[in-house]
């Protein structure tokens, strides 16, 4: 490790960071909606099944993931719930999800290094897992994110469960 937290560069390669905030965030998001919009499996679900209003998604989604991240970003919501939506119009099963999750963790791992990083991805995967299993009714899988099921950001928000 090299200083400010930077990882080697032996093929000078540009170096990555880790995510430190908003910044990082919007970066990471953009890139991974780039990838999802052009995704054989993904991107028609987005566009022509959601018809997804881009300028409405993506603050919605710089906010979410600043929230999971550094609970700064101000993220009310339940995600449940347009998902379950989705699932009554098109296949939501393992295939997306893991898809979308790969998507996701590749997007991390090419932009950014460090603990944020590492975090984030674990968090994606746990939200990957609980959404699949709420809209498909199976079990969900352990989680690796400590303060997902507890904040706000959580699929299932705690007025829900009232």
């Amino acid at each position: 490790m090299t200083a400010e937290g930077m990882q080697p560069n032996p093929m000078n390669e540009p170096s990555r960071t880790d995510l430190a905030g908003r910044a990082e965030i919007e970066k990471l998001v953009n890139a991974f909606y780039k990838r999802v919009r052009n995704d054989d499996l993904l991107g028609f679900i987005f566009d022509r099944v959601a018809h997804v209003d881009w300028e409405t998604h993506l603050p919605k989604m710089y906010a979410f993931w600043e929230t999971v991240m550094f609970r700064t970003g101000g993220f009310r919501g339940n995600p449940l719930v347009p998902h379950m939506q989705l699932a009554g119009l098109t296949t939501m099963g393992r295939e997306q999800f893991d898809r979308w999750l790969a998507l996701f963790q590749g997007t991390v791992d090419d932009l950014f290094a460090g603990e944020n990083a590492e975090h984030i991805k674990r968090c994606a995967e746990d939200m990957a897992n609980v959404i699949h299993s709420r809209i498909n009714a199976a079990k969900p899988g352990p989680s690796h994110c400590a303060n997902l099921h507890n904040s706000p950001s959580h699929v299932e928000s705690n007025e829900s469960r009232q």
